[in-house]
């Protein structure tokens, strides 16, 4: 297949769908965790779970950068806007994710910060050379997929000479995430949340490649399909994962060989190394603190640390009570199991991070009418 058109054709999907019924066995169930929110998108868009048979379950996971931004890490940037009077570049959903003292980033411009909205970390680049006279920090968030451009960035920042431009950097690690879910009390211990396997990270894994996730499979003995974006790639690997579960095989397998090699971008993963190093612990929104799950800024380019530059110690602030965003993220709980889904919680009005971002499961569930009683 050459056109996207073609990884949505209905026919084909009904197919799949026909496939997998006939594979599973009816006294079994499955249970199948989507870590990325991509997946979560094209799942809740296309109606893929009205094609499943009913031992089929979809687990989201906490695979949003947005989603699992704690709130902590938006107080800290909304600081540097109002109280250092630095420029603060990010992109478009962060801006939206609620703060501390009913702020967010969006909030926090209206009442004067200097926050402005960028599709590439090139353009908050450019926002430095033309202000000289100010600090202007790029506020950068995402998995391995973000990474080497914020690298680049950096690379091009000290070859300028531009000592006005600065990182906080927030990128996280996708498998530490993972192994975090499979060590959780939940799945290993309670079985409140039970994981026969994953659907591995589409763009993810064009940086890291496919290699990584072995672990999962040989140690935790769960089986791994990586899977582009399309309902027939989610679908495809649904099948590929009931296969595996009736053999009682644990395998990594690539559905998405259009993209993800094993091996992955070595030259995008030599970057990121050079550039930065793993932190000794990060807090994820919904997985508490995470050991080496995250990246900072290395020694050697310690002038564009804006934690460095600015002397910025990093406080936890606990989530709204009445949010069950942690909960979603950890596939405790499904967006409808929140009482504030849908009522004071919208896409227009977010009281959590799963709802802000497009990619959050909250949000495609409301977009796409799941929460209208349709079965999952």
């Amino acid at each position: 297949m050459k056109y996207v058109d073609e990884f949505r054709d209905g026919e084909v999907a009904k197919k799949l769908a026909a496939a997998i019924a006939a594979e599973v066995e009816p006294d079994r169930r499955y249970n199948f965790m989507e870590f990325c929110g991509g997946h979560t998108h094209a799942i809740s868009r296309y109606g893929l779970p009205d094609l499943l048979p009913p031992g089929v379950r979809m687990i989201h996971g906490p695979g949003c950068p947005v989603c699992v931004l704690p709130i902590g890490r938006i107080d800290l940037t909304i600081g540097l806007a109002l109280e250092q009077g630095a420029i603060v570049c990010t992109y478009a959903d962060t801006l939206r994710i609620p703060a501390s003292g009913g702020l967010s980033l969006m909030r926090a411009k209206a009442r004067g910060g200097d926050i402005r909205m960028v599709y590439a970390v090139t353009d908050a680049l450019r926002i430095a050379r033309e202000n000289p006279g100010r600090e202007v920090v790029f506020f950068a968030i995402g998995f391995e997929t973000t990474t080497p451009p914020t690298a680049v960035a950096i690379k091009l920042a000290e070859a300028e000479g531009l000592d006005n431009f600065s990182v906080l950097c927030c990128h996280v690690l996708t498998p530490s995430a993972i192994m975090n879910i499979l060590e959780s009390p939940e799945v290993r211990v309670l079985g409140t949340v039970p994981l026969d396997g994953f659907i591995g990270p589409a763009h993810v894994s064009t940086v890291i490649g496919s290699r990584p996730y072995e672990f999962f499979a040989e140690e935790y003995r769960k089986p791994v399909v990586i899977a582009g974006f399309e309902p027939l790639d989610v679908m495809q690997a649904i099948l590929m994962l009931v296969r595996q579960v009736n053999a009682g095989r644990a395998v990594v397998e690539n559905e998405f060989t259009r993209a993800v090699t094993p091996d992955g971008n070595r030259k995008a993963q030599d970057l990121v190394s050079e550039v930065f190093e793993l932190r000794r612990s990060f807090e994820w929104r919904g997985l508490g603190e995470v050991p080496y799950s995250a990246l900072r800024i290395r020694a050697r380019y310690a002038s564009f640390d804006a934690e460095r530059r600015f002397g910025l110690a990093y406080r936890p602030v606990p989530d709204n009570k009445a949010c069950e965003c942690g909960a979603i993220l950890r596939g405790l709980k499904k967006p409808r199991d929140c009482k504030l889904f849908g009522t004071v919680c919208t896409p227009e009005s977010p009281m959590g991070s799963c709802m802000v971002s497009s990619e959050g499961a909250c949000a495609a569930h409301y977009t796409y009418g799941r929460h209208r009683g349709a079965s999952e």
